[in-house]
């Protein structure tokens, strides 16, 4: 699944093609995605200026003249700007014409994306009114995460996956993350001191921001809106390094179910 550095860096690439155009028209070619997409869009989007364009968690908001687009890669989506008369694939189910000749062509072979038009502010959307913090914000900090902890029992990856704790840290950044701090991923939030918040605010940071760098994590279907893949893949440390030395000690790298997701540390490195 793209993770938040493959949604901002899908962001960052559209954003100069999309910024101050017009809508032409909303083509679809298939409207059963997540949530399917209103019979009434293409007249609602039609003629409409894109004021700019902002990222919250995993979503891509289009601020449009009139209301907001929220678009969500889902599993295996991508989003490329094409010349309008690229004749459309198999899993291209929609384009957003803009200007003389390019649109913004949705892929999603698995259909979980989402393409919503919403009139209100998106923040009190209820896909996006309980969303915690942004990990790359001054209000996200090792002291916020301790106090949001107190009481939790969950393994501290899973917290720090929860949504309405802090958006955006999917599994394979949670993984990273945690080495990175030094955390055993199955021990308990409630069981984790400051200076141990302090560490993994740090590294959670650290590690998003080192994978924008890098243009997002190429895994099975990801890949940037230019068609090329993200390379983070070739830095990271334990995510998916089960059996292989860690690139610190050398141990070798275990892997745990941990909430129903793979999980992978070093029994060294993360004793803490």
């Amino acid at each position: 699944m793209p993770e938040l550095p493959e949604v901002e860096t899908t962001l960052r690439g559209l954003a100069p093609h999309l910024k101050g155009q017009r809508i032409r028209e909303l083509r679809v070619r298939e409207r059963r995605l997540r949530y399917p997409v209103a019979d009434d869009t293409e007249a609602r989007l039609a003629g409409q200026g894109i004021l700019g364009l902002r990222r919250r968690g995993k979503y891509l908001l289009l601020d449009l003249e009139r209301g907001t687009l929220l678009v969500h890669l889902g599993m295996s989506g991508s989003l490329r700007m094409v010349p309008a008369m690229t004749p459309p694939g198999t899993h291209d189910h929609l384009d957003l014409v803009v200007g003389e000749d390019l649109c913004l062509r949705l892929r999603d072979p698995r259909r979980f994306g989402l393409f919503l038009w919403t009139g209100d502010p998106p923040e009190r959307h209820p896909l996006l009114r309980d969303l915690g913090p942004e990990p790359l914000e001054d209000a996200f900090d090792g002291t916020y995460l301790f106090a949001r902890s107190r009481g939790r029992q969950t393994a501290i990856k899973v917290f720090i996956m929860d949504a309405k704790v802090v958006v955006g840290i999917g599994n394979i950044y949670a993984s990273e993350s945690l080495f990175l701090a030094g955390i055993r991923p199955d021990c308990a939030a409630d069981q984790l001191g400051t200076t141990q918040y302090d560490r993994l605010a740090t590294a959670i940071r650290a590690i998003l921001l080192e994978a924008i760098t890098a243009g997002g994590t190429s895994l099975r279907d990801f890949v940037r809106e230019d068609g090329h893949p993200g390379y983070f893949a070739r830095q990271l440390r334990v995510y998916g390094r089960h059996g292989q030395p860690c690139r610190i000690c050398g141990t070798a790298i275990k892997r745990e179910s941990i909430g129903q997701r793979s999980s992978f540390f070093c029994p060294q490195c993360q004793a803490g």
